[in-house]
């Protein structure tokens, strides 16, 4: 476990104003830069043990591809510092200086409405497709890992897992409730495995219950995971919220299917689905309300 440094410390040229976030093997602070009185987010990974090492990798990785990209709703890595236990070993330390997102994770703050839902991943979506674009994947795409500030604008984090299009990772990489088919079965990684992650988090973020998984919650077993044919649909996000929108229930359920060559065929359809549907969902809310006011005005009342 990564020691942990208290608000008023210094490391690195920045002062620690408090702990924002904790990982298997880091730490995220909310630090700001005397110099500058710049705000940032700072995550430092240790590497105790050579399990350890793992941690550092998807460090570099997430400052790597971050380097290759340029959208605002990606947190960007400004800066990499690497610390060494000696001049002959590699580096057992990093500090990663971010920009600092001001809100809080959807998992803790799931979206209140589908329209705020709707407004929320549109924005993730828009950020995904630019990934795609660069030839990247996210590849952990999750609830913990979307910021949502208080005026409603959306942030992709935590990029340690992101690959390139294509990629075969060596072992199973994912979160149980949101990993895809394909993840469990080291299978290519590509665009519709994020079209599935996001589809798997807006599930969850509406009906508060996550889709059945190929992936044993209790660990990485590739002996215990489900074969395709095997793997339990989930049930429709209509039959858990008879008020949802035909559409958003259509677009979720054809992003969490199995066969990826049966989900949307990229993230920008996605992505121009949610803003029809949320188009359609703020027609209403305007109608609503301007039905209450007529109400609220009409003679007699």
């Amino acid at each position: 476990m990564v020691s942990e440094l208290k608000a008023g410390d210094s490391v690195e040229g920045y002062r620690i104003l408090a702990v924002i976030g904790r990982g298997a093997a880091s730490i995220i602070y909310l630090v700001t830069d005397p110099k500058s009185k710049q705000v940032h987010a700072l995550k430092h990974v240790k590497k105790h043990e050579s399990q350890d090492a793992r941690f550092l990798e998807q460090a570099e990785n997430e400052s790597r591809v971050s380097a290759r990209l340029s959208h605002p709703g990606l947190r960007r890595v400004e800066r990499v510092i690497k610390k060494s236990a000696g001049i002959f070993s590699g580096a057992n330390e990093l500090w990663l200086v971010m920009d600092w997102v001001d809100g809080t994770s959807v998992d803790r703050s799931p979206p209140r409405t589908p329209l705020d839902a709707v407004h929320v991943f549109h924005q993730v979506a828009e950020a995904l497709a630019h990934m795609h674009d660069q030839g990247f994947v996210h590849a952990d795409m999750k609830p913990n890992n979307i910021i949502v500030s208080e005026d409603g604008t959306a942030q992709v984090i935590d990029l340690g897992q992101s690959c390139a299009i294509g990629t075969v990772k060596r072992r199973i990489q994912g979160t149980p409730d949101y990993i895809a088919p394909e993840q469990v079965h080291r299978r290519p990684i590509t665009p519709r495995t994020d079209v599935y992650n996001l589809g798997a988090t807006m599930y969850w973020s509406l009906t508060h219950r996550p889709i059945p998984t190929a992936m044993p919650k209790d660990g990485e077993s590739l002996v215990s995971s489900l074969d395709d044919e095997m793997i339990e649909r989930p049930v429709p996000v209509i039959d858990l919220k008879p008020d949802i929108e035909p559409r958003l229930n259509e677009l979720i359920m054809q992003c969490v299917e199995v066969d990826p060559e049966k989900r949307p065929a990229d993230m920008r359809f996605v992505a121009d689905r949610l803003n029809l549907i949320y188009a359609i969902l703020k027609a209403r809310a305007n109608d609503g309300t301007r039905l209450a006011d007529a109400t609220s005005n009409a003679p007699g009342r």
